[in-house]
């Protein structure tokens, strides 16, 4: 069971990805060797910039199931984005639907991408989280693997209509945090939101290093 339809065509789509940051931007990383190989596993990041979904996975070989808006799904383009295993995020019901298809992806063994802040930054700096990511963490008791990006927000953030090009981007990936890590159990009178909050905590501590070995 595979939560990516067409992995050629995700790896393809990944291997272009990474092309792209690597030629045009200081594309490094950190922390790598955090990421499991195999089994469900949700990369929890901060969410500032257009690039973010890409930039995460780009250099990664464990594949990612992404989201995007549902009126992105015509056509060709909408078939290819089913084929990589992107979610639609629908206008309406869009949290019924979503989950539905996160959960999905993960009890496949499958890895998710999700932002605990819920939208992107409109100044680059980390928000409060709302307790959505922290109810999929608590329920799929998946591995959180927490991301921070640094350099998206400056190079396509939500104020640019167009990528400015050169810069450094860099995605530094988190020891695993453990269901037990995050979960204050059913008794917390905010448990979901108590998830998120420590999983932002963790992102928060992220830090980019100054020299870093590719």
């Amino acid at each position: 069971m595979n939560s990516i339809p067409n992995p050629k065509l995700y790896e393809l789509t990944r291997s272009i990805a990474n092309w792209y940051f690597s030629t045009f931007y200081d594309y490094t990383q950190s922390g790598k060797e955090n990421i499991p190989a195999k089994g469900p596993v949700i990369f929890a990041a901060n969410h500032v910039s257009f690039y973010d979904p890409p930039a995460i996975g780009a250099c990664l070989h464990r594949q990612i199931n992404y989201f995007a808006r549902d009126t992105l799904f015509k056509g060709l383009f909408g078939k290819g984005l089913v084929q990589i295993g992107t979610i639609p995020v629908a206008r309406e019901n869009a949290e019924v639907k979503s989950l539905k298809a996160i959960f999905k992806a993960l009890k496949a063994g499958g890895a998710v991408a999700i932002y605990p802040e819920g939208t992107r930054s409109p100044d680059g700096l980390l928000a409060e989280p709302k307790p959505g990511a922290g109810m999929i963490a608590c329920k799929s008791r998946a591995t959180i693997i927490p991301v921070r990006l640094f350099g998206t927000y400056e190079a396509y953030g939500r104020q640019r209509k167009a990528p400015k090009i050169g810069g450094r981007i860099h995605i530094a990936y988190d020891r695993p945090m453990t269901p037990e890590e995050l979960d204050p159990g059913k008794q917390h009178p905010e448990r979901y939101l108590e998830a998120s909050r420590r999983i932002m905590a963790r992102i928060a501590e992220l830090r980019m290093p100054s020299e870093v070995v590719c």
